[in-house]
């Protein structure tokens, strides 16, 4: 099985063409599955004193990027413990699921860019063994 850490260009061509007209909310559902260790080779200048987990890793991403992504009118909608499907192949386990509101595609893009972001994502990328992350849109309200 191959690992799935950050988009590929070609993926991230398609995401941006996709989406780049709708003007509406776009939720990312990300599957996440932590290293048991995480490895900052590459990564020393954020690489902290002492030896961490893969998700204390990824908490230490997400912490440290959180008020940039709530200035953008970005949210964490839902962060949550999983491990296995009740539907889906008995292969792919994941440790964690968090589904991430954006406003708009131009708000990812600004997150995405934004020198916070940017100087903490080795945070992610040393805690995790493979991730999923699945862009949405809302075609129907249900409440």
């Amino acid at each position: 099985m191959s690992k799935h850490i950050n988009a590929t260009s070609e993926a991230g061509k398609e995401f941006y063409l996709k989406f780049l007209k709708k003007e509406k909310a776009i939720v990312m559902l990300n599957l996440l599955k932590f290293k048991s260790q995480a490895d900052y080779t590459d990564l020393e200048s954020i690489k902290p004193e002492k030896e961490i987990t893969g998700e204390e890793a990824y908490n230490l991403y997400t912490s440290n990027t959180l008020n940039e992504l709530k200035q953008i009118g970005s949210e964490i909608l839902f962060y949550g413990e999983s491990k296995s499907f009740l539907i889906g192949p008995d292969s792919e386990k994941w440790d964690a699921v968090i589904l991430v509101k954006h406003q708009s595609i131009k708000s990812f893009m600004d997150f995405s860019k934004n020198e916070i972001y940017l100087n903490n994502v080795g945070h992610r990328t040393a805690g995790l063994e493979d991730s999923r992350l699945l862009p949405t849109t809302e075609i129907k309200n249900y409440t």
